[in-house]
């Protein structure tokens, strides 16, 4: 089979792909934009007679369509993701995430693909004070990089009712793990930790997250791709849910540091307090978590201070938003 994914030189994507390549006999197709978040020496020692690179954006639709043709399947992970650049810069956020999977979804449908799994996020739930989301709530997104992600669902849902189409929503709590850009809270405190710097603690540093290595995120959307009914969404999470005080003092310990580390921080616009969800279903089909928190993050800890030629160059090239 050959796997048509998306933003496969960033995080979640590349990290995709090496588990394909683990797992199954699968070729695949990498498309990448190549933005700040895009690095090709993510994805340098995967590519060869199984793994072909090509350079383009999902808005696109003539360079989608030259690249796609001849998979039997996509994976669509690209999207601007950060909570923090959506506030500053919304309008990449709709045209990249709305825009661009609309694109996506239309071409698969012309070049009739076997199936399309479109992977968003927990954060379409909005802040959830009790309990825990299931798939069938509604969405109450509630920055521009979470609304521009629930119209993204939306759009490729309809694609399913209005065309028939093989399509499958996934939406995963926070990630963490090798090969993140160093703007997302783990990667950036460890770097920043690494380096002898401070950390950007916001507000109280109450606001509770479900944290998922990356590798069980990629377990799960391979088992949804494979197995799981067109038209369905699941949620996959690590069930892991810390405050991000907690967080930060985890990461403290395991860098050396004292909390003297610390700078607390005016809190974020609309920062919402807390996300959970409920991954019965996704489980209902073969899928769990394999990953301990306190060992995945030792690990995570341990590639950045093992891989500094990797993230050194994105610093200094890239003034990351906290």
């Amino acid at each position: 089979m050959k796997l048509f994914v998306t933003g496969a030189a960033g995080f979640i994507g590349s990290n995709y792909v090496r588990h394909v390549l683990e797992t199954s006999d699968d070729e695949v197709v990498i498309y990448d934009a190549l933005t700040y978040a895009g690095n090709m020496a993510s994805i340098e020692d995967v590519l060869g007679s199984r793994v072909s690179f090509v350079h383009g954006d999902i808005c696109d639709r003539d360079a989608v369509a030259a690249a796609m043709r001849g998979s039997d399947q996509v994976v669509h992970f690209a999207a601007e993701s950060h909570v923090d650049r959506s506030i500053s810069g919304p309008d990449a956020f709709v045209h990249t995430n709305c825009d661009g999977t609309n694109v996506m979804c239309d071409v698969a449908r012309q070049l009739e693909v076997d199936r399309f799994l479109h992977v968003s996020t927990d954060e379409v739930y909005g802040s959830v004070e009790e309990g825990s989301s299931v798939e069938t709530d509604g969405l109450d997104p509630r920055s521009p990089y979470s609304a521009s992600k629930a119209g993204s669902d939306l759009i490729a849902l309809s694609y399913h009712t209005t065309y028939d189409m093989p399509i499958i929503v996934t939406r995963a709590s926070n990630n963490y793990g090798p090969f993140q850009f160093p703007e997302k809270v783990i990667p950036l405190f460890t770097t920043n930790l690494l380096d002898g710097g401070t950390v950007p603690l916001y507000g109280d540093g109450m606001n509770i997250r479900d944290w998922l290595f990356v590798a069980d995120h990629c377990s799960g959307v391979d088992v949804v791709l494979r197995n799981a009914e067109p038209g369905e969404i699941y949620n996959i999470g690590g069930g892991n849910e810390i405050t991000n005080r907690e967080l930060t003092d985890r990461l403290i310990e395991l860098c050396g540091r004292d909390e003297s580390a610390i700078d607390y921080v005016e809190d974020r616009l609309g920062h919402d307090r807390r996300y959970s969800i409920d991954c019965s279903k996704l489980k209902a089909i073969g899928w769990a978590p394999a990953q301990d928190f306190a060992e995945g993050l030792e690990k995570t800890v341990a590639w950045y201070r093992e891989n500094r030629a990797w993230w050194e160059p994105l610093k200094a090239n890239t003034q990351a938003v906290r």
